[in-house]
């Protein structure tokens, strides 16, 4: 079975292409020089192809890579080149409450992207994932580094919300079921086995991590206030937008509603020690996450750069 995966160096994707067979796997990536909105190309990686896995998304804004182009036009792309490419099946990685008309570029994009798929003509499977966690994603990575780097950890609102954290080894396995047709929904919901609160999942992070700070709840506004800030000032920012809406959500039940996968595909593994251990970054936070140091350490290098032949300064 030939399978193409779009955003296949991202978090899932990667996960997702380091479980098949090199020979049978398309890797689609802006690394690997496909743009997601350029038809013609994602018509030529997909050619050949039994099924695609669509896995490209992004949780924030970040110059031309905007929610409207990477989600919905860029689905609109991969759906067309499908089309063109005689592809059978499409199974495409989305967020258990995208929903139309909520107030949230992420959520609403997402849902539209979902739309867009549906409407193929292709046989499908939309998967509507909670927090997916494992080495090198969002979640245990940026808690961990702000529990070592301050002593103090806000969490969101004054009610506690709940999610199902859903392991990257379990996401991998759901995809796989997927591509391989043994999901019998076109759409459903992908939640975790564990089911606890937000807090008592950043307090388990923590205490692996050897961190004890202290919890502070904070209103839901700050939160938002603080994504808004660390998007601005940071390279990686602590909390998104989205994932302050997310948050604030709760991440335990699909909207709008989906069925549960059957037990066979259904995550099992446990949100425990070893699962969490695994995915621990090194160090905290520090001056190389801010965007001014990066600026101006490129800046710096360009300067040292300067009159060497063929030498050019970066900057983010």
């Amino acid at each position: 079975m030939h399978i193409a995966i779009t955003g296949g160096t991202g978090f899932v994707g990667r996960h997702l292409a380091e479980r098949l067979d090199p020979a049978d796997t398309v890797v689609v990536s802006r690394r690997t020089g496909v743009a997601i909105d350029d038809v013609d190309a994602l018509t030529r990686a997909f050619a050949g192809c039994d099924a695609v896995a669509h896995c490209a998304g992004i949780n924030r804004e970040i110059g031309g890579q905007t929610f409207q182009r990477v989600h919905v036009d860029g689905t609109r792309a991969v759906v067309e080149a499908a089309q063109r490419a005689g592809v059978k099946r499409i199974v495409m990685v989305s967020f258990l409450r995208a929903r139309p008309d909520c107030g949230s570029p992420y959520h609403e994009t997402k849902f539209a992207a979902e739309q867009l798929v549906r409407a193929s003509g292709i046989e499908h499977t939309v998967l509507k994932f909670g927090m997916i966690y494992g080495p090198g994603d969002h979640m245990i990575d940026h808690v961990t580094r702000a529990v070592r780097t301050l002593p103090i950890f806000a969490t969101v609102g004054f009610r506690e919300r709940n999610v199902r954290p859903v392991p990257v080894d379990d996401a991998v396995d759901v995809l796989l079921a997927a591509l391989e047709g043994r999901v019998p929904d076109p759409t459903v919901a992908v939640m975790g086995a564990d089911e606890f609160t937000l807090g008592e999942a950043v307090r388990r992070i923590a205490r692996v991590a050897g961190r004890r700070p202290v919890y502070v709840p904070a209103p839901v506004w700050t939160i938002r206030v603080l994504a808004r800030l660390t998007e601005w000032t940071m390279v990686v920012p602590l909390v998104a937008k989205a994932q302050a809406r997310m948050l604030a959500e709760g991440v335990d039940e699909p909207a709008p509603y989906a069925p549960e996968l059957p037990e066979g595909p259904r995550p099992w593994r446990s949100f425990d020690d070893e699962r969490i251990r695994a995915a621990l970054p090194q160090g905290g936070f520090g001056p190389d996450d801010l965007r001014v140091v990066r600026w101006w350490r490129g800046r710096g290098r360009g300067r040292a750069g300067a009159g060497r032949p063929g030498y050019q300064g970066s900057t983010p």
